[in-house]
């Protein structure tokens, strides 16, 4: 064995837990420090408890944090598209036909459902300047915004 190049040996080195158990062993250093032993470890204990090494659990809380309201935004932004008070306007069929509906009463999105569902599509037909383009293109894009459009006579039969 090479002389002087070894570390000093402690056979009674004291270990110290943040919890205040302590008990001897050999080591390279007088004192050693831990922040968690075999007496307040959750593994030996049974207790239910989280240890936080380094605030992992924090930054992963305040993820979770994070991701849920991004999620509530998305979920707000999604019920307003779909909702019945949305404005005529909001739908890019053109100021001609928009101009059309808002002159026969219907300015949102629920007056379309309720014209459709009391008088189906030859309601929205008989409206003066309204035709089945129209209609068809006002109906698609309802559709891609998540409304639940009643079915038509006309629609069951391009299916068949």
């Amino acid at each position: 064995m090479k002389p002087d190049i070894h570390p000093k040996w402690f056979s009674e080195a004291t270990v110290v837990c943040a919890c205040g158990n302590t008990w001897k062993t050999g080591a390279t250093i007088a004192e050693i420090r831990t922040d968690i032993c075999s007496a307040c470890h959750p593994f030996y204990t049974g207790e239910q408890r989280i240890v936080d090494t380094e605030g992992q659990v924090d930054r992963f809380l305040k993820r979770l944090q994070v991701r849920d309201s991004k999620r509530a935004e998305v979920e707000a932004k999604q019920a307003s598209l779909t909702s019945p008070e949305a404005a005529i306007q909001e739908f890019d069929i053109g100021k001609r036909y928009l101009n059309v509906l808002v002159e026969n009463g219907i300015k949102t999105a629920g007056d379309v459902l309720t014209k459709l569902q009391e008088g189906g599509d030859d309601a929205m037909i008989a409206i003066s300047g309204f035709g089945r383009k129209q209609l068809s293109d006002l109906k698609k894009l309802m559709r891609a915004r998540g409304y639940q459009l009643p079915s038509s006579d006309a629609e069951t039969n391009d299916a068949v």
